[in-house]
């Protein structure tokens, strides 16, 4: 082997940006609950900066205006509804891929196996919107019913994470069950209850673009970039159509391939060719590199490719354009007595806690599924705590339930003192290790803890 291949990489290296900047943050992004972290760090970025001396510049940076001329026809947005309807397509996007995973090769692949995260997502979207509801019924905030009905997974997981070995892995597996099917009803909501007047005829071009990815699947047309113009093209149509932009990247997310196109053992096959082959060229090495790749269902390497910028940069740049309430005495006190702030407080605090824990231990006992060893009660209750923490979501839907920007406030501070709360209970519920959890190890020697 020659001396340049010895050479470590510049990240391995013992220069200093690498040892003291690079690795460190290499290693945080490995850490499961890094997205959460940035998240909630760009949260408080974005309440500091809102109500410190520079505050105006923060409102001024996120209602600058900007223009894309698309032949003629100019798409206008300040840059907070760039991120809202342009970025986030991508977060939407990456959750079309989680769900169709879940469907086809997941938790959700039989009714059985979807039943008890099903059952809990039902009851964690149903119980809070109702109490949201008693809060607000006939009132000015009445539109506002479907914010306390979000599960936010980044901030939930790691949550989860942080308590380390006091919870199963199971519970973080049934936890993300039901956050897949809560997405789904999140979904749906925006779609048929916070999308503005269709128009119909942006609504079939975006349609067809819809049957066009169909085709161009049946055809086995697997080059990327026709499907990135395709969908861009789907975007802008649903854009316009007046169903809420996001929807696209939902719609073409369940529309990508899960299931890969070469099995996995002709993968294994070719791996043990080129490790016994001393002379391997380079069209040798493009060919194994195509088909090792097609041995991957597209949802996965889709994923994989795009689940860092997601939770990295567009979850906390969302975050940090949509957390920033200006936090005075007078706001504070007009949003302790808002049916709005209370609503959506009670409904993802008390909401999530009874509906998600109701509903899954209901499920059991009736039979219609069961939950997986070692998860007790316990467990199923303080996660349903956790599942309080509405952040992402929570926030979307209230940019597109009220037009009033006090409403919006009212909401937010709802939601970040609801999920603070709702973190904490959670964790205050989970973090007593019990002789159960404590023990399974030892009884189940493969099971993780």
């Amino acid at each position: 082997m020659s001396p340049s291949t010895d050479r470590p990489t510049w990240l391995r290296s013992d220069r200093f940006l690498a040892r003291s900047i690079a690795r460190p943050v290499t290693r945080f992004l490995h850490v499961e609950a890094s997205g959460g972290i940035l998240l909630a760090v760009a949260a408080v970025v974005a309440l500091v900066w809102a109500n410190s001396p520079w505050g105006e510049s923060y409102r001024e940076l996120w209602t600058t205006e900007l223009g894309i001329d698309l032949g003629g026809h100019l798409v206008s947005q300040d840059l907070r509804h760039w991120i809202n309807d342009g970025l986030m397509t991508l977060f939407f996007f990456v959750i079309g891929l989680e769900i169709k995973q879940e469907l086809v090769n997941g938790q959700l692949t039989t009714l059985r196996d979807a039943a008890v995260p099903a059952a809990g997502a039902l009851g964690g979207m149903v119980v809070p919107a109702l109490i949201y509801v008693a809060w607000n019924l006939g009132g000015e905030g009445a539109e506002g019913w479907g914010i306390p009905m979000a599960t936010d997974v980044a901030f939930a997981l790691g949550v989860l994470a942080l308590l380390g070995s006091r919870v199963p892995a199971e519970l973080k597996v049934l936890l993300l069950g039901l956050a897949i099917v809560d997405d789904v009803g999140a979904i749906v909501v925006i779609a048929a209850f916070y999308s503005e007047g269709l128009a119909a005829g942006w609504a079939a071009a975006a349609v067809g673009g819809l049957v066009l990815v169909v085709l161009l699947r049946r055809a086995r047309v697997r080059y990327l970039p026709v499907y990135t113009v395709l969908g861009s093209a789907i975007w802008l149509a649903t854009f316009e159509s007046g169903v809420h932009a996001t929807i696209a990247g939902v719609a073409l997310g369940l529309l990508a391939p899960a299931r890969p196109f070469l099995p996995q053992v002709d993968a294994d096959q070719i791996a043990g060719e080129l490790s016994t082959d001393e002379d391997v060229t380079a069209a040798e090495v493009r060919d194994i590199s195509f088909r090792l790749r097609e041995s991957v269902p597209t949802t996965e390497r889709l994923q994989d490719l795009l689940h860092p910028w997601t939770s990295y940069l567009i979850v906390p740049l969302f975050a940090l354009a949509n957390a920033g309430v200006e936090l005075s005495a007078d706001g504070l006190g007009d949003a302790a007595t808002s049916p709005v702030t209370l609503g959506v407080a009670f409904g993802l605090v008390v909401g999530k806690l009874v509906g998600v824990a109701g509903a899954i231990l209901l499920a059991t006992r009736l039979g219609i599924g069961r939950l997986p060893d070692p998860v007790t009660p316990r467990h199923v209750v303080g996660m349903a705590g956790v599942a309080g923490i509405g952040f992402t979501v929570s926030i979307f839907i209230a940019g597109l339930a009220f037009d009033d920007p006090a409403l919006t406030d009212e909401a937010t501070i709802g939601i970040l003192g609801a999920s603070l709360l709702a973190a904490g209970l959670g964790c205050a519920i989970l973090r007593k290790r019990s002789g159960a959890t404590a023990d399974s190890g030892a009884q189940r020697p493969g099971t993780p803890g």
